[in-house]
């Protein structure tokens, strides 16, 4: 890596070999290599995850176990690059991907960077969008308005600066599949770092419609009230979106105080603790 830049791949995979091996075969056909790629494996049986991970040279380490997001937190935190870059094991990569990626990361290190998505359904071609969403009021993704200062999160392909996890920042593991990445975002962008879109360039998504996970309303609701109450203070709207959330999923009611708690926890900082924002251009 050129200016210093060592980029660690901080790839999570759970039970699934063959679109592992797929993502690792594509990775490392890119001209322009990662520093590091470290295989964050939650799989029940860790055996064709770890013989994988030493067939490309990557270091496989074993996941905690605890859900999407803790093995996201877990496979960054194993890295040692000055960059981490989020990777899912059902991506792969179209000609340049890496070295593209590099250019954006070299023009502003400091900044998260963020990319669009070519999704393939069953094999087949589905939808292209060229930017992830951000965090909306509603506790779900809206579009970016800007593209070189947003709080937009790629789930599985955003490239962090080293210093968010050297702060302690994290993503919230409380809930399953939904919306803390989407947080995530809001709280980096309220902790100082700048958040950006990559131009012209996608991550190919293979999804497979019976591995589709169905959204945690909790977290949806978390995020809401994150969005509301502390990122973009509105309490009419949280209020709102409260009340119409409980409506249609009333079992809620008995996770409100916890999701509550977590918010202010999460949210709960000085001005004085916020991250220098110094920005390239």
């Amino acid at each position: 890596m050129s200016d210093g830049i060592r980029l660690s791949i901080a790839l999570v995979t759970r039970n699934r070999p063959d679109s592992l091996r797929r993502s690792l075969a594509s990775l490392r056909a890119q001209e322009v290599q990662p520093h590091e790629i470290i295989v964050s494996d939650d799989s029940d049986d860790p055996t064709q995850a770890a013989a994988l991970a030493a067939e490309f040279g990557a270091r496989h380490v074993i996941g905690p176990r605890r859900g999407l997001y803790a093995n996201r937190n877990a496979a960054a935190l194993a890295c040692t690059g000055t960059h981490i870059r989020s990777m899912d094991d059902d991506h792969t990569f179209s000609p340049g991907h890496l070295a593209r990626c590099l250019e954006f990361v070299q023009g502003d290190p400091v900044s998260v960077w963020t990319m669009g998505e070519i999704s393939f359904v069953g094999g087949s071609f589905s939808q292209k969008a060229d930017t992830p969403p951000q965090l909306h009021a509603s506790g779900v993704g809206g579009p970016v308005h800007d593209l070189d200062d947003n709080w937009a999160i790629s789930d599985g392909s955003t490239i962090y600066p080293r210093s968010v996890f050297d702060q302690g920042l994290r993503m919230v593991e409380e809930f399953g599949f939904g919306s803390s990445y989407l947080e995530f975002g809001a709280l980096l962008k309220r902790r100082g770092f700048r958040c950006r879109c990559m131009r012209e360039v996608w991550i190919e998504h293979h999804v497979v419609l019976a591995e589709l996970a169905s959204r945690d309303q909790a977290s949806v609701l978390f995020a809401s009230l994150c969005f509301n109450l502390h990122f973009r203070p509105n309490r009419l709207l949280a209020a709102r979106y409260l009340a119409g959330y409980l409506a249609r999923s009333p079992v809620l009611s008995f996770k409100l105080a916890r999701v509550l708690e977590l918010a202010h926890e999460r949210w709960a900082f000085s001005s004085a603790s916020l991250a220098p924002t110094t920005r390239s251009t």
